[in-house]
């Protein structure tokens, strides 16, 4: 039977209890295949860690972390702990020593939610998104001086390296050539940003010599936002800036539906490092607590974890349940308009999971896959 080492790191907030919803989906998921198995191993990293201990992880998080073969993080971030202090102590702590520069959203309409856009459907909204995900705006670099002065100074230096730009483009370009479109939009603000972005662009081209099957066309950020709700239909793989991608894959989320439902990848394509897997809806301390968080973004987050640790049978299992239980508006949270809470879209979707497996194997199989707790 395959094994595979999880790092579960719920953090703050509704990632602690979308994180469970996960495991719990994940933990049946497993035991009905019979074919493979997760062993997860739980890390306490997070904002309570730092106002505890004054480190949101210990100073070898990283390596240990190296050992596992996947990642499944909630979120990080409270209302009493600066958000840069959070973000760059436990989730870019992890992203960048680990190298996992492509960041990966999918945005398409799920079954049974619908979208703020009026003609917007299954058939014209269906985007991924790639962020590069080490470098570019948020590389780290710079600093302030003078402070508290009249003369104080800020410097955020965006750092966009030849061969950052050239493997985040050639996995772009390579995702795009798998999806049926064959279609890629390069966004960049190459009119503004003369040095950085206008390197962006030609390595674009560059790129594009070596995948002719692939049809390319290049956005202004500020217009691919406007594309974005006025022409869904003529986009399909997007690429861009660490923060040009996170900002329109927000926007990406919202338009099919809820940030609520939306997944991310941080792989390591050569696969040197592990990968980690999230829901892009932050630590949301507004409904923590509250029982309504909604565990989709979770659960499709691990759909693509799946998919990267080669079990692309049990990923369709667990997607093809999601669709399932939101085509039933009854399992809606309030995100989506809905009453529904956590644990009945939970338990939802572990039915939803069990009952096509359940009938692929004899009574031993249907025991295996009573409710099991990871």
């Amino acid at each position: 039977m395959r094994t595979y080492k999880i790092a579960a790191i719920p953090g703050d907030g509704i990632g602690k209890e979308v994180i469970s919803a996960g495991l719990e989906a994940l933990a049946v998921l497993s035991e009905c295949s019979g074919e493979f198995q997760l062993n997860f191993e739980h890390f306490d990293w997070g904002s309570e860690r730092y106002k505890s201990r004054g480190a949101f992880m210990p100073a070898n998080g990283t390596e240990q972390l190296e050992s596992f073969d996947a990642i499944l993080f909630g979120a990080v971030g409270a209302p009493d702990v600066p958000d840069h202090l959070s973000l760059w102590g436990l989730r870019l702590a992890i992203c960048q020593p680990l190298d996992q520069y492509a960041n990966v959203r999918p945005a398409r309409i799920l079954p049974g939610i619908g979208s703020p856009l009026r003609n917007a459907t299954a058939q014209n909204l269906d985007w991924v998104i790639v962020r590069e995900n080490t470098e570019g705006e948020y590389s780290g670099q710079g600093g302030r001086s003078h402070r508290g002065l009249p003369e104080e100074v800020a410097t955020e230096v965006s750092v966009f390296t030849r061969n950052g730009i050239e493997r985040i483009m050639r996995f772009a370009f390579a995702l795009a050539r798998s999806r049926p479109r064959k279609l890629l939009t390069v966004v960049t603000k190459s009119n503004a940003q003369r040095h950085a972005m206008v390197l962006w662009d030609e390595i674009a081209a560059q790129v594009a010599a070596d995948f002719p099957d692939v049809a390319w066309d290049k956005m202004l950020v500020d217009a691919m936002t406007v594309r974005m709700t006025m022409q869904p239909e003529t986009i399909d793989t997007v690429v861009a800036t660490n923060l040009h991608a996170d900002i329109l894959s927000d926007l990406a989320a919202a338009l099919a539906g809820s940030i609520g439902i939306a997944p991310t990848a941080n792989i390591n394509p050569e696969r040197r490092f592990p990968s980690m897997f999230e829901p892009i809806h932050g630590s949301a301390f507004d409904i923590t607590g509250k029982g309504v968080a909604n565990p989709i973004g979770t659960f499709w987050s691990a759909v693509m974890m799946l998919d990267h640790l080669g079990e692309p049978k049990a990923a369709a299992s667990l997607m093809q349940a999601i669709e399932q239980v939101t085509a039933d508006p009854a399992f809606h949270t309030p995100d989506l308009g809905g009453t529904a809470t956590t644990s009945s879209v939970t338990d939802a979707v572990v039915d939803a999971i069990r009952r096509p497996l359940v009938r692929r194997f004899d009574r031993t199989a249907l025991d295996r896959c009573a409710r099991s707790s990871p």
